[in-house]
């Protein structure tokens, strides 16, 4: 099972340092982490997604999935108003792996322009430890975080792993270091 966490920073480069200290943490073996990808928006708006490299062996989630998160996220920030209600398969598999209405407006919402966000999956981290580390990002950041169960996690690869990942309006970002695209006004 795995946590997604996302930290939003009002700038660019405390996403970055944010995501330099949790691979350092995790080399010193204190967290595992399943994958990271530092979110900006430029001063226009524009979304790019810039993925960790080696942040593990094996496992890491990958461009598509990030891209098809953060799209859903930045791209359609209506959609949270739509779920629950009848707006489709999306909105569906979005509340069925925990992704709420609450998530989806606090996270399209806490990054302003010339802002960052740290997407984080985490498996494991010896919680003392890797808070104590991470104290010099206190009060710099907005934390949103999503327990995902078991169910929940499995739903979620299952729903952006396999060809079955529901239809989107826009086409996902590009799974590439920095995919860019503009959100819709």
């Amino acid at each position: 099972m795995s946590d997604l966490v996302v930290v939003a920073f009002d700038d660019e480069k405390t996403g970055f340092d944010l995501r330099d200290e949790l691979v350092k943490l995790q080399q010193e073996y204190l967290l595992e982490l399943e994958d990271i990808v530092v979110v900006t928006r430029d001063q226009d708006g524009k979304i790019k997604l810039h993925q960790a490299l080696n942040t593990t062996a094996a496992g890491a989630v990958g461009g598509g999935f990030w891209g098809t998160l953060v799209g859903l996220l930045f791209l359609n920030p209506l959609l949270g108003a739509a779920v629950g209600a009848a707006s489709g398969a999306l909105a569906g598999k979005l509340t069925d792996i925990g992704i709420n209405d609450d998530f989806i407006r606090q996270v399209s919402a806490a990054v302003p322009n010339g802002g960052s966000a740290d997407f984080v999956l985490i498996r494991k981290a010896t919680a003392d430890k890797v808070l104590d580390r991470l104290k010099a990002f206190h009060k710099r950041g907005h934390i949103i975080q999503t327990n995902l169960s078991a169910d929940a996690d499995a739903k979620l690869r299952e729903a952006f792993e396999s060809g079955d990942a529901p239809e989107v309006e826009q086409a996902p970002l590009p799974a590439t270091d920095s995919a860019e695209t503009t959100p819709k006004a």
